[in-house]
């Protein structure tokens, strides 16, 4: 089973005054409940930990759009650095996916894959699918089932989150980052209707918020 750092239910978090989250935020969330520097460390280690496993294949890293392009960015940042720093490198090349699911906080039962027409480029590929944040573990289950059509050599998931949630499917990711409790949570490019993706820290958000940037 993957390691992650565990969040839990009644974790109380960090009061927003000693952080800097934007003006325009900050009648909008409850609490910091990771900041930005807990990310980029385990961010750091989940780089490590691919390394290890793969080092010596060359990985097509899939980012998962849009909440997965700031993990992206920075896991990438990393594995770049251990590469130039490390016995074991990974040759990379990238390519994207917009995956669809949720109006307002809700998860809609169909799962809209923008761009599964090109999958079938990673036929006999080894693919590292970089995901922001698993909650019931469908569309994930989905992504997966749409690739496996395309006969990939192998592929390995990394997700920043994963939520406890009665609502789970069961699915793992091979990779976390976090495991955080069933709450809506925005920031580090998770958003809430398109919002939220410019605040740094991961944060919950605040009842108020939803009714207010609902659409």
């Amino acid at each position: 089973m993957a390691s992650f750092l565990e969040i839990a239910d009644d974790e109380k978090g960090y009061d927003l005054e000693h952080f800097c989250v934007p003006r325009h935020y900050e009648n909008d969330l409850e609490k910091v409940i990771i900041p930005h520097g807990l990310i980029m460390d385990r961010t750091e280690r989940l780089a490590r930990d691919i390394i290890q496993d793969m080092g010596g294949h060359h990985i097509v890293a899939l980012c998962v759009l849009k909440g997965g392009y700031k993990f992206f960015a920075d896991l990438l940042d990393y594995i770049k650095a251990l590469n130039q720093n490390s016995d074991k490198s990974v040759p990379l090349t990238v390519d994207f996916i917009r995956v669809k699911s949720y109006c307002n906080d809700k998860s809609t039962n169909s799962v809209k894959v923008i761009g599964g027409d090109e999958l079938s480029s990673l036929s006999g590929k080894n693919v590292l699918i970089v995901e922001d944040i698993v909650e019931t573990g469908r569309t994930m289950q989905t992504l997966l089932s749409l690739l496996s059509e395309c006969n990939p050599k192998m592929v390995k998931v990394v997700s920043l989150l994963v939520k406890r949630t009665p609502r789970s499917s069961g699915y793992r990711p091979d990779y976390i980052g976090f495991e955080v409790p069933d709450s809506f949570l925005v920031g580090y490019a998770l958003d809430y209707n398109e919002y939220f993706r410019d605040l740094s820290h991961i944060c919950i958000l605040n009842d108020q918020a939803k009714e207010k940037y609902k659409v």
